[in-house]
């Protein structure tokens, strides 16, 4: 039977119907993305406070879909095109074979200390490839692949750890840098998505590879990459058939180079070099693909000023089922959180700080390292507070929140001055309020 949508408004839900789509992006909203059931009148309290009207399924009854704690969504196999004429295509939900359900095993406090070392060899073994193919070698890659296992582990153990380190690392070149901060959201989400340590492996070394056909790309191209014409565009879009002519002689997978292949094509058919769409692109490169896109967005360059975080998220929201598939989208969303580690961020009350890891039953409430006072003055000794806790029981009045997302390189905001494994202990919750 199908699923007839009907717009009301907020004071008109009631107990049982399940709310499909809401007046405003969901991710500024504590629901679950996307889609939940209303099962008592504090939900509906709750969502009249944030909306004014809500879009809800007819067809769903309150027992029809068991809702995990992170929602589900309902999917009707249709294609349409968006407000500005863009085609949005819907598959089916994807499904990943014997999904493994990974657990944080260690702190992100001890997962730093042992992930430092591996960034650092991450560099280094990503250096020595691209040096051995600019002379025009065959680089081995045996040292690569061990990275990447290393990396995998650490994300397995705990993901805020790498993220940490990738978001306040600094590094030179703009292709390392980006290469690895590609590997470490595509690794998130993987887990996110319960992929094997095996498919972790490849999907990890893709990313890592997933830029060397730059190599060959003149120099202005690579300066001007967000501002080309026509005719560097169709030089530029050539990088990666020239990257996986590069791996034909290294003896990786044939999963590594589909990685490298696929992870600039599209969900819509938009992307290159096949321009093949939907579930024809792989997996492991539509993963690729969406980590490398954001990666994009936030990462800073010298030709371009990089969104918030906050912003690109907001971002790719938009962009669901069109060029990126909705649920990874979203399974993406939930991994990283509405605010990513790494995200500067201004409190409700003055202070500023970064995000340290979130909570993804409330990704408005992350844990944040306060390195300023109200007065955006530095703070001799960070502070750490986790939202989610802080606000417990707490009035409306008394909550302290995000209030905004600030811009990478914010002035007076250095958290590679702080010592984030060991500032948790060095404060309690009470002097945040007193800051």
């Amino acid at each position: 039977m199908g699923v007839r949508q009907k717009k009301i408004a907020v004071h008109d839900l009631e107990v049982g119907m399940f709310v499909s789509d809401l007046d405003r992006p969901w991710h500024q909203t504590p629901f679950p993305i996307q889609g939940f059931h209303i099962r008592s009148q504090e939900d509906i309290r709750s969502v009249v406070s944030h909306c004014k009207w809500v879009v809800i399924d007819v067809a769903e009854t309150r027992d029809s879909i068991e809702q995990d704690k992170l929602g589900s969504r309902v999917f009707t196999g249709k294609t349409k095109r968006t407000g500005n004429n863009r085609e949005a295509v819907q598959l089916p939900p994807l499904s990943i074979k014997e999904p493994v359900s990974y657990e944080n095993v260690t702190t992100m406090k001890k997962e730093i200390k042992a992930s430092r070392k591996v960034m650092m060899d991450a560099e280094a073994s990503l250096h020595r490839v691209f040096e051995t193919l600019r002379e025009e070698g065959t680089p081995d890659l045996r040292e690569v692949a061990t990275v990447t296992r290393q990396m995998v582990a650490s994300v397995v153990r705990n993901p805020d750890a790498l993220l940490w380190l990738s978001r306040t690392r600094h590094h030179d070149d703009y292709t390392y840098r980006h290469s690895l901060n590609t590997a470490v959201w595509a690794l998130v989400c993987g887990r996110q998505l319960g992929l094997n340590e095996g498919l972790l492996n490849h999907l990890g070394l893709g990313c890592l590879l997933s830029q060397i056909g730059k190599l060959d790309l003149p120099e202005h191209v690579l300066r001007n990459e967000g501002k080309l014409d026509a005719e560097e565009f169709a030089l530029y879009r050539d990088y990666v058939r020239k990257g996986v002519a590069r791996l034909a002689d290294t003896g990786v997978s044939r999963a590594v180079v589909s990685i490298v292949q696929g992870h600039r094509e599209r969900h819509n058919g938009s992307g290159f070099p096949e321009g093949i769409r939907g579930d024809r692109i792989p997996l492991l490169a539509k993963v690729a693909g969406l980590a490398e896109y954001f990666e994009t967005l936030i990462g800073p360059r010298e030709t371009a000023d990089p969104m918030t975080p906050a912003r690109a998220v907001s971002l790719l929201y938009e962009m669901r089922n069109i060029e990126f598939q909705e649920d990874l989208v979203e399974q993406f969303i939930q991994a990283i959180g509405i605010y990513p580690t790494g995200s500067l961020v201004e409190l409700n009350d003055g202070q500023r700080g970064i995000v340290v890891s979130h909570t993804p039953e409330r990704r408005l409430w992350p844990k944040v390292m306060v390195m300023t006072d109200r007065t955006h003055q530095p703070l001799r000794s960070a502070r750490i507070v986790d939202l989610a806790k802080y606000n417990e029981g707490r009035g409306a009045c008394e909550v302290l929140t995000i209030a905004e997302c600030l811009p990478y390189g914010t002035e007076g905001l250095y958290p590679e001055h702080y010592d984030v494994t060991g500032a948790e202990s060095r404060w309690s919750l009470s002097r945040i309020v007193g800051a």
